[in-house]
Formats: C-alpha cells, structure tokens, sequence
C-alpha cells in the first residue's frame, strides 16, 4: 500500500466548528504529504494558504428553471464521481450526514458500476444528529447513511450515545475528538491591545459562536450584565448571525452599550482570547464545544453550560464551571467567583491549558491516519 494518500474531504465552507476542524485535518494530512482534495460549495473559510498538496474543488450549483428548489445533493454527488475518478482518490471524508455522507453513499454506489471501490468516512460533528435528526423525514436517510459508511466517527462520546440512542444503528462508532493545534497559541503575540478594550483594567469576558438561537445570546448578555454591576468588566461579542440584533438591542435595553464590543466574523480568534480572562458559553446544546478547547489552550477559563460535550473538556471546578442550561444567575455567580479570587481565576487558567494540551493536533492526528490505512487495508 502506498504511503502517500489522496483524501477528499466534503465539508461546510461556513464559520462553524464542523468546518474549521474539516479544514485543519485536511491542511495537516498535506503537510505530512498526502494530497488533500477539499470538495464544497464555496473555499473553507479557514482554507487561506498556499500548498502544492492542497486542492478545492467547487461544487457548482446551477439554478434549472425547472427545479423550484437547486438539488444541491445531486451536484454534491456528480461533483464527488467526478473528482474521485479524475483525482483518483483513495478514500473520501464526509464531514456531517446530511448531505454529504448520503452524497458519498451514492456516489460510492455510482463509482462501483465504474469497478472503483471508494472507502467513505462520515464523521457526525452534532447538530446532524440532534438537530436534523429530530426531523423525522430525514431519520431514515440519516440511519441509512451512517450504516453505509464504511467507517463512523463522533467527535465526542455524548454524540456517540445519543446517535446510537436515536437512531437505529447497526455498526460501530468510533470516539475520535476534536481538536486543536497548540502551534497557534505559543508564544503568541496579540496584534490587539488589552488596554484598547479594558482601558482601567477591567476583566475581560469573551464570547464566539454563529450566534444562533441554540447559542442562548441573550443569555451570554444577561450573565455579563449581572457581572458588570458588582465588577467592572468588559464583554467581547465575536462572531456574527440571525441573534446579534436581539443582543445588541438588549445591551440598550439594560444600558451596557458602551462595555460590550460586537466584532463581527474573525478568521483568527487567538489574538482576542489571548487578552481574555473568561469565555461564556451557555449553549443549550454542543456536541463537542470546540472554541471552549480554543479558549482553554489560551489560557481562559471557561463558563459552560452542562450540555452535550461540554463536561467531557470543561472540567467542572478545575478549567471552569458547569451550569444547567438557562442558569444566568449561577453562571454570574461563578464569574464573580473567580474575578474575586485572583489566584483561583489562575489556576483554572492554568489547568484550562494542561487539559486543551490532551487535544493538540499530533495526538489526534494519528487516530484518523490510523482509521483511513485500516479502511484501506481491509479494502485490498
């Protein structure tokens, strides 16, 4: 078996976690000299770099007058024929169900009329299972799917059992996490200045995500303001969606405009945890909680709800607090807390690093490399 694999990687070009951990896989496999083939509808945002073993492949999505709705799926599925026969492709990564592994499904069923025998890997990243898959129409696609692939991977152990608890799963799932490349936070030298956002040294509170209902925005407000009102602080709103107007309107509203800072999309999120002292994330669900690692690996410590895989990375009591869902009053609670006591808001800086230090990139890296010459091995 050759060394040297060609890997398509499908992935959601847009700001989310599914995204930037499909993208940094794939970067990382070409710099350990594979070639990387990134099959989407637009570049992966976090895709900003030249390599010679890196290639994108866009999926065009061409309105027929006679669709009402552009079947993206079929596009998906003719685009993935196309590379895999022309690139020659060794095995292919899915990254979320619907509808890229359905996608793969067919098209590896085409590419076996063709004598091709491409090995697909879906990896289920959260909201393909908990939000998609409460839709009963897309359950059985979903389930057949998953089953069909040749290999399935959560990214933590809360998805695998509530996969396996609403779907009816037939084969292994392997736990492989997310991860992080600690590289981006050494000795890193913030281009922001703290001073530009705490002028009198106030704690700097942070929060980042797409800004969707299942984010809990208002919540992340509402606990800033409890604080604010006992410890002067300062609130860092990264990130941007369909939530932003209800905060910014609640920051009117409870009168802390002028302490709260709406930064909009950011490609590089380091520099502004690197002058942070606490990350929020009181999401009502997370399957895995990746920019809290991102969080911990700068050194912050993290404010979480206790859903999905948030206790399995924020360790309650240790990087941070756990709070049930919705508890904007324990969650304030526990910021004062720490803002309180210098030195224990040290230790769980401090922690918060040691754990993110089990998720660094050449740790995980492997897990998959080991899973793909598995598959193939089985293949010849």
């Amino acid at each position: 078996m050759k060394n040297n694999l060609n890997i398509g990687i499908v992935c959601y070009p847009t700001y989310g976690g599914s995204g930037v951990v499909a993208t940094e896989l794939g970067v990382a496999f070409a710099e350990k000299g594979h070639n990387v083939h990134f099959i989407s509808y637009d570049q992966p945002f976090r895709l900003d770099l030249f390599s010679d073993r890196i290639f994108y492949h866009e999926v065009s999505v061409p309105n027929y007058p006679l669709f009402e709705y552009t079947p993206y799926e079929l596009n998906l599925t003719s685009k993935l024929i196309d590379v895999a026969i022309h690139e020659k492709l060794d095995i292919l990564h899915v990254h979320y169900a619907i509808p890229h592994a359905s996608a793969a499904v067919s098209a590896k069923q085409i590419l076996s009329t063709y004598g091709i025998n491409l090995p697909i890997i879906t990896t289920l990243h959260g909201t393909d299972i908990t939000l998609l898959g409460k839709d009963k129409s897309f359950k059985p696609v979903i389930e057949f799917a998953i089953n069909s692939s040749d290999a399935v991977t959560t990214v933590s152990k809360n998805l695998r059992e509530v996969t396996y608890d609403n779907f009816n799963i037939n084969r292994k799932i392997d736990y492989i996490p997310n991860f992080i490349d600690l590289r981006l936070y050494e000795k890193i030298i913030s281009t922001i200045s703290r001073k530009r956002y705490a002028p009198n040294e106030e704690f700097i509170v942070t929060h980042i995500s797409n800004f969707r209902e299942v984010k809990r925005i208002e919540d992340v407000i509402r606990i800033f303001a409890r604080v604010n009102e006992k410890i002067p602080s300062k609130l860092i709103m990264v990130g941007d969606g369909p939530d932003r107007v209800k905060a910014e309107s609640l920051c009117r509203s409870l009168n802390i405009t002028k302490n709260v800072f709406f930064l909009g999309k950011l490609k590089v999120i380091e520099d502004v945890l690197s002058i942070s002292d606490v990350f929020v994330l009181p999401s009502e669900t997370e399957s895995f909680g990746l920019v809290a690692l991102e969080a911990m690996a700068s050194k912050v410590a993290v404010i979480s709800s206790n859903s999905g895989g948030l206790p399995e990375i924020n360790l309650d009591g240790k990087t941070g607090f756990l709070s049930n869902v919705g508890d904007v009053k324990k969650m304030s609670d526990d910021i004062l807390k720490l803002f309180s006591d210098p030195l224990l808001l040290a230790s769980f800086k401090e922690n918060a690093f040691k754990v993110s230090q089990t998720y660094d990139l050449p740790k995980i890296l492997p897990l998959y490399e080991d899973l793909y010459f598995n598959l193939l091995n089985k293949n010849d």
